[in-house]
């Protein structure tokens, strides 16, 4: 069985019957990764299998922390035994350095995850910043209103998608780009040129 059929199984699994929205935006950002492969190439295979493992952390049965992406970080590494890339991919994803400061867990982070290669990074925070809780692509910035509604102003998450924000437009921005310059899917959309 293949990262990618290994990754999909692992995150149904999960996700599919305690969370369905949870997992239907889930397929939309692995969905959201196969137009990728002009600018990822080889590593496409190794985005899609984050981008279906990325909000696993939000499982009942993982919830430790309460930061999803630690969580999920976690299970992949210790039970899962999944490769480090999509377990660093998943610790620190769409900027999720952020959301650990605000939870005091940054030390914690930092100890057990190494950063991944930043082409990939970027592209698991388009990937998941362009896709709605139901699955369907969406501008950068109607995503982050959207988590704000979800959360309201005082919510942990909500503060640290505040601090995020120039690391999320700056990682779509840079994707967009690299998809225009090679003609590539969504080439075409102009969300964030204003």
């Amino acid at each position: 069985m293949g990262q990618v059929e290994w990754a999909y199984d692992l995150a149904k699994d999960l996700l599919e019957t305690t969370l369905p929205r949870r997992w239907a935006h889930t397929r939309g950002v692995a969905d959201q990764a196969e137009t990728l492969a002009p600018i990822l190439g080889a590593d496409t295979d190794t985005l899609i299998a984050a981008c279906l493992l990325h909000d696993i952390g939000y499982a009942p049965d993982l919830v430790d922390t309460g930061m999803h992406q630690l969580d999920g970080a976690r299970y992949l590494r210790d039970v899962a035994k999944a490769d480090e890339r999509l377990c660093r991919l998943v610790a620190y994803h769409s900027c999720a350095d952020n959301e650990a400061r605000q939870r005091d867990l940054l030390d914690v982070l930092v100890k057990e995850f190494d950063q991944e290669q930043p082409d990939l990074a970027r592209a698991l925070t388009y990937c998941d910043m362009t896709t709605s809780p139901d699955g369907r692509h969406l501008d950068v910035r109607d995503r982050l209103a959207e988590i704000h509604s979800r959360y309201g102003p005082e919510h942990v998450v909500s503060r640290s998608i505040t601090d995020a924000t120039p690391c999320i437009v700056s990682s779509v921005r840079a994707v967009e780009a690299e998809l225009a310059a090679k003609g590539g899917p969504g080439s075409d959309r102009s969300s964030l040129t204003s």
